[in-house]
């Protein structure tokens, strides 16, 4: 379902790689893995002027319509201040400001929380997460955020069509026929009902993907515990590999679509945090393939225009 093109450099080997029926397309170096660029384990700063911490969380976060928050565990769940899609929420996931690890009920409640708040849209859902400043975290403190829209993000619209495709050529799931092949290949790493491999086609360092035996956010339920076991897997063996930054993103069809799609959890490992800088890619740019964009170009026309008079 992938094809590999490999040629010998000055310096070792170099693949390409290619889905067939997305076009998805990747370049894997391993001798780039000699630059030595991850950083070693960093703290980030204190909780000062958090405004996720449980000391003022609920006094400066919106509220939804009804005037109310989503409240389970430890999780705070409440509209994005600043959003970029149709319906766009966060949740909060910890009182601590910096956990450093997670425990399987606070993935559970902030699931949970995530499924209650994207049902109040009917669109196109994904739950995602920015863990750290350098995997485009604006703040430290950990948080999911929640996306709904009527039209899917440029992944999803990839495996739709590559869905449909396969089932007028093979007559068959394009997700099962997935599923077989990873299981029987050196990527496959654990599961039956949620299988999680090493994507064949990374779109990210180290890109893990737990493809679910459901398609939409409203069957979702019965696989959070589930689902939250394998994320936990994966962080645990990020840390081994001595990463603490990542990216998630889990991918639904809308409601009525037909069912050749199944949601997928996709995960990749960012470079830890440094000092200096925050990441202007996040899971919008790095697992959606969709970049969110602060200026307008007809803005930046109008100031070179006016800056050049």
């Amino acid at each position: 379902m992938f094809s590999v093109n490999e040629i010998a450099t000055s310096k070792g080997t170099l693949q390409y790689r290619e889905e067939h029926y997305t076009g998805i397309r990747c370049r894997i170096s391993p001798d780039r893995l000699k630059r030595q660029i991850g950083q070693s384990a960093y703290t980030p700063p204190d909780s000062v002027d958090c405004p996720f911490c449980r000391d003022v969380v609920f006094s400066v976060t919106p509220t939804f319509p009804d005037g109310n928050r989503i409240v389970r565990g430890e999780s705070v769940t409440f509209p994005n201040l600043y959003p970029f899609g149709e319906g766009h929420i966060v949740t909060v996931l910890t009182c601590e400001h910096f956990p450093g690890i997670f425990t399987r009920k606070q993935i559970i409640d902030g699931l949970f929380s995530q499924i209650e708040a994207l049902r109040r849209f009917n669109g196109f859902a994904s739950i995602n997460w920015n863990y750290l400043p350098s995997a485009g975290a604006s703040l430290v403190h950990p948080h999911m955020q929640g996306l709904s829209d009527q039209w899917p993000s440029r992944i999803v619209e990839r495996y739709l069509l590559a869905g449909r495709r396969y089932r007028l050529k093979h007559n068959r799931n394009y997700w099962f026929s997935l599923q077989e092949a990873e299981k029987i290949s050196d990527r496959y790493l654990f599961g039956d009902e949620i299988t999680w491999t090493a994507n064949a086609v990374p779109i990210g360092e180290r890109e893990v993907r737990g493809i679910l035996p459901i398609s939409t956010l409203d069957e979702m339920e019965c696989y959070v515990d589930l689902l939250a076991r394998g994320i936990l897997e994966i962080l645990d063996l990020y840390k081994k590999l001595g990463t603490s930054a990542f990216n998630m993103s889990i991918f639904f069809d809308k409601a009525g679509n037909s069912q050749d799609f199944h949601a997928f959890c996709s995960i990749i490992s960012r470079i830890n945090p440094n000092a200096l800088s925050t990441s202007d890619t996040a899971f919008m740019e790095r697992l959606h393939l969709e970049p969110i964009i602060m200026t307008f170009p007809e803005d930046l026309g109008t100031f070179y225009k006016k800056e050049k008079k």
